[in-house]
């Protein structure tokens, strides 16, 4: 299931740069870790949904990708988000 209207837009408001930015990596990374929160819950009931996990494993390979991304691009961006969102190394 994706994200609902209103929980997308919070989450876009809050790590935007400007009024219009949607897909900064910031953005992505936290509506990334939003997606992941929910299969995470979604695999703790339901633990023979494989096609449910595998897009679990894109999903957190995506967001390690952007993350990496973000720490050669801008540190300072990188730590905040990973406190911000609770994110492992």
């Amino acid at each position: 299931m994706a994200l609902d209207k209103a929980k997308k837009q919070e989450i876009i408001a809050k790590y935007a740069r400007d009024k219009n930015d949607t897909g900064s990596t910031e953005v992505q990374v936290a509506l990334i870790t939003e997606r992941i929160k929910y299969l995470t819950e979604h695999l703790k009931t339901n633990k023979k949904d494989h096609s449910s996990r595998l897009g679990l494993l894109k999903l957190v390979g995506q967001r390690r990708r952007l993350m990496r991304y973000l720490k050669r691009k801008d540190l300072t961006k990188y730590n905040t988000i990973k406190a911000e969102l609770g994110i492992r190394n």
